[in-house]
C-alpha cells in the first residue's frame, strides 16, 4: 500500500501529457472555431488525401497509444513485488490516469460537456467509442479492485484466485471491449456513433465485478 500515492501521482502527471499532447491534436485538426472535437472522424482515405504528413501524424498517434498502455503496464512491473501486486498497481494507475485524463481536457478545454458526451477512447485495434461515463466506471472499478488487492497483500491474506474466476473475469473484460467496438465500422467510414450497447456493456461490467466479489467472498469464508 506504501507505493499507492507515488503510482497516483505518476498516473495524474502522466494523464496531464497525454491531455495536453491531445489539446495540441485538437487544435490543429479540430479548431476551437468550428466546435471542437467532434464525430464523424476522417476516413483513412480523407487523411491520405490531406498528406504524408498527416497519414504519418496518424501512425505516430496508434504508436502513442500503444506506448501509452506500455506504460501503465511498465509502472506496475517496477513498483510491485509479486505478479498480484504488479496486476493491483497497473489497475491503479490506469484507473487514476483515466480519470484524470478527462479532468484535464476539462480543464484545458471545458471538454467533455457532460458525463454522457461521446469520446474516441482508443483506435488499436479499431476504433473504440463511447460515452465518458463508460469509461469512467470501468477505471472506478480497476482503482477499488486494485486496492483491495493490494490491502489483502498488506495483511498477508493474497486472494485466492482460481481458473474459473480468472475466465469469468476476462470473459466480462472482452464483453466491455466489444461493447466499445461494436461501432467501429459505421465510426471509421466518416458515421456519427450510433446508440451506445448499454446492455452488452453492463453484462460484461457486472460478470467481472461479480467473479472478483465471488473471490472476496470465498476467500472470508476460508479465512473465518
Amino acid at each position: 500500500m506504501r507505493l499507492v500515492p507515488a503510482i497516483v501521482l505518476w498516473a495524474v502527471a502522466f494523464a496531464f501529457v497525454e491531455a495536453a499532447v491531445v489539446e495540441y491534436l485538437r487544435a490543429i485538426y479540430y479548431p476551437l472555431t468550428g466546435g471542437g472535437f467532434k464525430f464523424p472522424l476522417h476516413t483513412a482515405e480523407q487523411i491520405r488525401a490531406l498528406g504524408e504528413e498527416h497519414w504519418r501524424r496518424l501512425l505516430i498517434e496508434l504508436g502513442r497509444e500503444a506506448a501509452t498502455l506500455v506504460m501503465l503496464a511498465a509502472v506496475g512491473v517496477a513498483a510491485g513485488k509479486s505478479r498480484r501486486e504488479r496486476l493491483a498497481l497497473f489497475m491503479i494507475a490506469f484507473g487514476v490516469w483515466d480519470i484524470f485524463y478527462y479532468f484535464w481536457l476539462k480543464l484545458f478545454l471545458d471538454w467533455p460537456l457532460d458525463i454522457m458526451t461521446w469520446d474516441l477512447l482508443f483506435l488499436v485495434p479499431v476504433p473504440w467509442a463511447a460515452p465518458v461515463l463508460a469509461p469512467v466506471l470501468i477505471s472506478i472499478a480497476l482503482i477499488l479492485s486494485g486496492l483491495i488487492v493490494l490491502y489483502c497483500e498488506s495483511r498477508g491474506c493474497p486472494l485466492n484466485t482460481r481458473a474459473g474466476d480468472w475466465a469469468l473475469i476476462i470473459f466480462g473484460g472482452f464483453t466491455v471491449i466489444a461493447a466499445f467496438c461494436w461501432d467501429y465500422y459505421n465510426i471509421v467510414n466518416g458515421g456519427h456513433p450510433h446508440s451506445f450497447h448499454w446492455s452488452l456493456f453492463l453484462v460484461g461490467f457486472v460478470v467481472s465485478a461479480a467473479a472478483f466479489v465471488a473471490v472476496l467472498c470465498r476467500q472470508r469464508t476460508t479465512r473465518t
